[in-house]
C-alpha cells in the first residue's frame, strides 16, 4: 500500500466486517493482515475505532497520537453489500 490512510482505509472496512461477523474465519484473518501491514509498513500502534458522525481511528504512529476520518457510507459499504447478498459472500467459520 502506498499512503497510510489506504491502509487505514483498507483496515476499517474490514474490521467492520470482521466485527459484525465475529464467527467468519476469512474476514477475521483478512482484518488481521491488513492491521500487521498498519504495524509492519506504517508503524503503527494501539489502534482505537469509534462510530460517531463518522468513523474515527485513534492511533500512534511514531510515538505520536493521530486520528483519522472516514465516511461511514463508505466504510459500511463492504458489510451492506454482504448483507444485502449474502449468497455471494459465504461465512467461512472459525
Amino acid at each position: 500500500m502506498k499512503s497510510l490512510q489506504d491502509a487505514l482505509y483498507n483496515w476499517l472496512t474490514i474490521y467492520v466486517v470482521a466485527q459484525a461477523r465475529p464467527d467468519d474465519a476469512a474476514a477475521q484473518e483478512t482484518a488481521a493482515f491488513f492491521k500487521e501491514i498498519l504495524k509492519r509498513d506504517f508503524n503503527v500502534t494501539k489502534v482505537k475505532v469509534k462510530k460517531e458522525a463518522m468513523y474515527i481511528v485513534e492511533y500512534e504512529k511514531d510515538g505520536e497520537e493521530k486520528s483519522a476520518r472516514f465516511p461511514t457510507e463508505l466504510i459500511e459499504s463492504m458489510l451492506k453489500q454482504i448483507e444485502e447478498a449474502p449468497e455471494k459472500y459465504r461465512n467461512y467459520p472459525l
